[in-house]
């Protein structure tokens, strides 16, 4: 199927929904679902925002200058004590507790703002890999007009390109928790040490990477292509410094390098 008739097809779903809240990350998913809703349905579209233990401060952000940047209404849900036990205690399905707590207040907010559904960018790539969440999804019927469309991640990072936004090229990013290995109870502590190592592999200049947290042990993932950089400058010892003054006594440079859901792969399906 063409990308035009892809895209074609996104609005026509979008006038037939109506209205829409979209669940708004500021990620290349969203970020393009939310535009394309803005410019098909005008004011009958809001954004949402979840701010919770589990987010990046800096995608918060990122996600309240691209709403404004769009003139669409922006509300952000501030959870000081994200309380959902399953979700603290980490096991398989807890994206899929995570979803159902958080998306029974995005349709609140929905419903106050007389707006009839609730939409997430969720989009042909994301069936492949093992995400408990979307069964909540379905059970809240949250819809999914960009897996709907038939529109893939390439899809949206091209059509992204072709209209200007500038998440068209913006690394995938995910729940902090997902740096977290299964079976390990969460807590804010070991997020925040997650988010500030991180915010520093920024300042760094990688692109694509995670910080992943095993105890006193940080596990560095980047792109194979971008293992070097820790090789000149001194780069090792100052990420070394830098991750003890984080709070981790020891700090790994995985040699496998970036892998999208690498915690998943304890997991048999």
């Amino acid at each position: 199927m063409e990308l035009s008739t892809k895209l074609e097809n996104l609005k026509t779903r979008l006038k037939e929904l109506g209205s829409i809240a979209v669940a708004y990350s500021g990620g290349v998913d969203s970020n393009f679902l939310l535009r394309i809703a803005k410019d098909t349905l005008g004011d009958n579209v809001i954004a949402v925002t979840m701010h919770a233990m589990m987010h990046s401060n800096i995608e918060i952000e990122e996600a309240k200058e691209y709403a404004k940047s769009f003139g669409v209404k922006h509300v952000i849900v501030n959870i000081e004590n994200f309380d959902v036990e399953e979700f603290l205690q980490n096991g398989p399905q807890r994206c899929y507790y995570c979803k159902s707590a958080v998306f029974t207040k995005v349709l609140e907010v929905a419903k106050e703002n007389n707006i009839k559904y609730v939409a997430d960018g969720t989009n042909l790539s994301d069936l492949g890999d093992f995400r408990p969440g979307l069964k909540a999804l379905e059970e809240l019927n949250i819809v999914s007009p960009l897996k709907e469309s038939g529109l893939t991640k390439d899809d949206i990072r091209a059509l992204s390109k072709e209209i200007g936004l500038v998440t068209h090229n913006k690394p995938a990013f995910a729940c902090l928790a997902t740096r977290i290995p299964y079976g390990t109870r969460i807590n804010n502590e070991m997020l925040r040490m997650v988010e500030k190592g991180e915010q520093y592999l920024i300042e760094l200049g990688f692109t694509q990477f995670r910080v992943r947290h095993h105890g006193e042990i940080a596990r560095i993932e980047v792109e194979k292509a971008e293992i070097h950089k820790f090789f000149s400058n001194d780069i090792l010892e100052k990420t070394n410094n830098k991750f003890r003054e984080i709070g981790f006594k020891y700090t790994t440079l995985d040699m496998n390098g970036y892998s999208m859901g690498s915690m998943n792969k304890v997991i048999e399906t």
